[in-house]
């Protein structure tokens, strides 16, 4: 789920160590369009911690992986002809793409999609469950004491629903991080409803 061709899969071998040297861990990467003029997109976040910070970026902290991505980039040239390299957060209403993920946000209201037929549709919405045996569990909305597991691998895809309770945990986490940083929240901090396309940060690369 964290790419969707096998070109993302190779870029996203290659730039996971970059990210996890300077502090972050790479959600999703896609890289879109056709051969003259290309977009790689890269959404990070810092790892959640146990004290409840991490799991968000900031302005700044997307121009640092920017910064070693690019740099990687250039020295290896992995992609062909020109592109645009665009770093940013996932933002409060996030996508979950590893399996932890649907431990992390276990009890949070999610949409997932399968790419197969269960329990007659593929599109599901309702509590996560949590994960047992490498199976995603889901009370169904609407559905009273049903919960269904699915496989990870039959997931497509899958994002958080913006609610109350994902909103109040959005600024807790915030707040920690604060607290953590030892500072005051400033304008460079993502909101509680920051979009993650508000904070792309883009720069051109050619061969």
């Amino acid at each position: 789920m964290r790419g969707k061709t096998q070109e993302d899969r190779d870029l996203i071998e290659m730039l996971d160590p970059v990210a996890e040297s300077v502090g972050f861990e790479i959600v999703r990467l896609r890289l879109m369009g056709g051969a003259e003029q290309r977009r790689l997109q890269i959404m990070a976040e810092r790892p959640l911690l146990e004290d409840g910070t991490g799991g968000d970026m900031n302005v700044e902290d997307c121009a640092k992986l920017s910064r070693a991505v690019s740099e990687i980039l250039d020295a290896a040239d992995p992609i062909s002809g020109e592109y645009t390299l665009e770093v940013s957060s996932p933002g409060v209403d996030r996508p979950l793409t590893r399996l932890k993920d649907f431990d992390d946000y276990s009890g949070l209201e999610v949409r997932i999609e399968l790419d197969r037929v269960a329990e007659g549709r593929k599109r599901f919405k309702g509590e996560l469950a949590g994960v047992e045996d490498g199976q995603v569990g889901l009370n169904i909305e609407g559905e009273d004491d049903t919960t269904v597991y699915f496989p990870f691998e039959w997931l497509v895809d899958a994002k958080l629903v913006l609610t109350d309770q994902l909103m109040k945990r959005g600024a807790e986490q915030r707040a920690a991080r604060v607290a953590a940083d030892g500072g005051d929240a400033d304008e460079d901090d993502l909101g509680d409803d920051a979009e993650d396309e508000d904070f792309d940060l883009s720069e051109s690369e050619e061969d």
